[in-house]
């Protein structure tokens, strides 16, 4: 037995035993990590976008590298699209993971 007479070894309040605390750093984390993603990510699906519109458009790409027509603009809306939506999705379903864990816990 320990000194909170619970039988559980950890610093906190009596039978908080295996529960983490849920703190503004960890969901700063996931959101700062998936921003990136989502910056990255929607830039380049857009970029697909623009050379499949391109295709059907009959664009002639860049010569030197081949890149679609207004690929930029293309790019620039996808970042920004994914710069918002994968942190919140990703928040979002970090809060909902949580909280069925801590229903289940409940009983």
């Amino acid at each position: 037995m320990t000194a909170n007479g619970k039988g559980d070894v950890g610093g906190g309040p009596p039978g908080d035993a295996g529960q983490a605390a849920t703190g503004k750093w960890e969901y700063l984390g996931v959101g700062c990590f998936s921003a990136i993603v989502g910056l990255f990510g929607g830039g380049m699906i857009a970029v697909l976008i623009s050379k499949i519109v391109g295709a059907l458009g009959r664009c002639v790409p860049d010569k030197e590298t081949g890149a679609p027509c207004s690929w930029t603009e293309y790019w620039t809306w996808g970042a920004r699209i994914g710069l918002v939506v994968v942190p919140v999705v990703s928040i979002w379903l970090f809060r909902r993971g949580r909280r069925r864990a801590m229903n289940s816990d409940r009983g």
